[in-house]
């Protein structure tokens, strides 16, 4: 057994013992096997697949499953249970191969449909889509992001919920990642917080192995790992030989038993391990071994029928059965415990309980003082700030925070605490100018349960978070992200940070709602969509400078859009509008009845919203029979034509902003009543 706290190198000779020592009698060693055999099987099959880390990851996945984790097939949902996240989720067969055999119901048959279409095991691992995954993973290092976010949240509730003699909440957080994890940005700017926060209940399984697609890792990566964790804060352990399952085992415990600092298990492992043809190789990553070399692994490892395929011995699955009967043991104590814990603490019950239910729609749709605003200008990310501490009284799970950004986004929680290595309870996030991280923390934190999360940057920065604000829109996470400082509205700090085609970019994202509020009233209605939505985030883009209240805006917002200001008579024209420019559109309505033209205004909050009510909802606000139509919206016009029409126009940016005073930014780019009104006359032909 190697294992040992240092940095080593890798001594090829280990794999050459294993062959030498490897028998079908030792249980441990036939169950690793299984593993690698049936990843290798739904490869084959698929002809499509990466067989490499599950041949070489295979112990690490066996010995964290079968002996350190606290899990129950039977129920996926156990709310203390540990989570185990595969952050190289091109590993998926690997994670599949697990479910199967620790009875999280994936079948042989669903094995052998890998990577088919409407199969349970589809090429990497979605969550609300299997049973046991706990997170959608793909994108290399999101998983280390998002594992991040699930330590943070295991430690809030802990500190919320836990008594002397009733740790409710105790678990861990385990991930598992390769060389690629670990080259890509997000690992450190995740792991840099992690340390920060002495997240000891994190513990990162490294699978390094060497080898990246292009070949050799040391093409393009050749620091040293372990000292860039270490100085992150974390304990940094080493297990040599990939195959020790004992000595994987004895750091896993080391991990657990560091009560200061989260950890970073390197474990040296051999991509393709087993298998003469591949192992060592970059071949071995991405695609199938072939029929010759699978059949070569299997009389390789000593496996039983090495011409079969998908063939398990019945003392694995016997095995693996006492594991799964033992968590579900492990899942009946602690349901004693949280029964208790309730009959002692009752009001506790009623607490978590709020955490972890949806939030009352009916009563905060007819809350007086949720709705209620002053009728002054203000800019909707102020206004977004005092819904944030409306909302914190109503939502006790609500957490959230800013890429260091808090006193500009207005998201700090007014007497909620700081969370910090010393202070769990905390409300408030402190994220650091890591802008990729937080989202995928946001994400974390969602996929842990009994938390809200909401995160905050300058909007021209949701470029750094888009990749994971993706994975939460697959994964139907009601992450909700406040983004202010909208538009060239940003004034003296000029192009780089207006944003111009985001808008445009997340509103082609699916299943996002991105809501660009108007005023008081909308903004209330951004946020309450954003905190009753089940399955899909929420985007706020919101205003530096300040904004009348208008006087037709209403909850119709909800609906995404809606008529603000009517035609007094039937509609010659329709002037759509978002956010700051939907008071230039009134203003510009007015201009034009003074010439006889009458027009409609329609605020536009959410274009995403809009586009889900039913088509005569969207027809009675658009009506087909008036073409002449103006979309008016400091931002690229990409996208307006769905509404505007070969007849129509728009007022919108054609290029980036500039830098000068907001006012003359409006007019040096058309934002006037006056070019509205020549644009629309345009099209009347007047």
């Amino acid at each position: 057994m190697q294992f040992k706290q240092n940095h080593g190198k890798i001594e090829r000779s280990m794999y050459d013992d294993f062959k030498e020592e490897n028998s079908m009698g030792n249980i441990d060693t036939t169950c690793v096997n299984a593993i690698r055999v049936l990843s290798a099987d739904a490869v084959q099959k698929a002809n499509s697949g990466h067989p490499g880390l599950p041949l070489g990851a295979a112990p690490i996945a066996y010995e964290l499953w079968a002996h350190h984790m606290k899990h129950n097939g039977k129920n996926p949902r156990w709310a203390n249970r540990d989570r185990f996240i595969l952050s190289a989720g091109h590993g998926s067969a690997m994670l599949y191969s697990l479910l199967h055999l620790f009875g999280y119901g994936l079948t042989l048959d669903d094995l052998k449909d890998f990577r088919q279409d409407g199969s349970l095991t589809p090429g990497h691992p979605e969550y609300r889509y299997t049973k046991g995954v706990e997170a959608t993973t793909g994108p290399l290092g999101a998983g280390m992001g998002m594992a991040v976010g699930m330590a943070i949240a295991e430690a809030h509730l802990a500190a919320t919920f836990n008594k002397p003699e009733f740790p409710i909440v105790d678990h861990y957080t385990f991930v598992l990642g390769g060389d690629g994890c670990m080259m890509e940005g997000i690992s450190s700017e995740a792991f840099s917080l992690a340390g920060t926060l002495a997240l000891d209940k994190l513990i990162v399984l490294y699978d390094s192995n060497n080898i990246s697609i292009e070949g050799d890792t040391d093409l393009a990566f050749t620091e040293d790992v372990e000292k860039r964790m270490a100085a992150f804060g974390f304990q940094t352990l080493t297990v040599e030989d990939g195959t020790d399952i004992e000595a994987i085992g004895k750091a896993i415990e080391a991990a657990k038993a560091d009560k200061e600092h989260p950890s970073f298990i390197t474990i040296k492992t051999q991509i393709g391990f087993g298998c003469p043809a591949k192992e060592g190789k970059a071949s071995a990553h991405g695609e199938p071994l072939g029929t010759e070399n699978l059949r070569a692994l299997k009389e390789n490892l000593g496996w039983e029928k090495p011409s079969e395929s998908f063939c398990v011995p019945a003392a694995v699955y016997e095995h693996c059965a006492k594991i799964t009967e033992d968590g579900a043991a492990l899942e009946a104590k602690w349901n004693e415990l949280f029964a208790a814990y309730c009959a002692k603490y009752p009001e506790e019950k009623v607490r978590w309980e709020a955490f972890h239910s949806a939030v009352d729609a009916r009563a905060l749709l007819e809350s007086k003082d949720f709705w209620a605003h002053d009728d002054k200008p203000a800019a909707t990310r102020a206004l977004s700030g005092k819904m944030i501490q409306r909302l914190k009284e109503i939502v006790p799970q609500l957490i959230g925070g800013s890429a260091d950004l808090g006193p500009s986004n207005k998201t700090t929680m007014e007497g909620a605490g700081d969370f910090s290595r010393t202070e769990r309870t905390g409300r408030n996030l402190h994220f650091g100018v890591r802008e990729l991280a937080m989202s995928a923390i946001a994400n974390g934190l969602a996929l842990h349960g009994g938390i809200m999360p909401y995160i905050a940057t300058f909007f021209v920065f949701s470029d750094y978070m888009k990749p994971m604000l993706r994975l939460a829109a697959l994964m139907g996470l009601p992450v909700i992200y406040v983004l202010t400082h909208d538009s060239i509205g940003v004034g003296e700090d000029g192009p780089t940070h207006e944003p111009i085609e985001q808008l445009a970019m997340l509103r082609s994202t699916p299943n996002v709602n991105v809501f660009r509020p108007a005023d008081a009233m909308e903004t209330a209605a951004a946020w309450y969509s954003a905190v009753t939505s089940k399955d899909a985030p929420t985007i706020l883009a919101l205003t530096r400078q300040n904004l009348p209240q208008l006087a037709g805006s209403s909850k119709d917002a909800l609906k995404g859009g809606y008529i603000i200001s009517e035609a007094k008579g039937t509609p010659q024209g329709i002037l759509i509008a978002t956010g700051s420019e939907v008071s230039l559109a009134v203003e510009a309505q007015e201009e034009l009845a003074k010439d006889g033209i009458d027009v409609r205004v329609v605020s536009m909050p959410s274009v995403d919203v809009f586009e889900q009510q039913p088509a005569e909802y969207k027809e009675s606000v658009l009506p087909k029979a008036v073409r002449a139509r103006v979309a008016i919206e400091a931002a690229s016009g990409f996208g307006w034509e769905r509404y505007t029409g070969l007849d129509g126009a728009t007022v919108t940016m054609q290029g980036f902003g500039a830098s000068a005073p907001a006012d003359l930014l409006f007019r040096k780019f058309g934002f006037t009543k006056e070019n509205v009104v020549t644009t629309m006359k345009k099209i009347l032909g007047r």
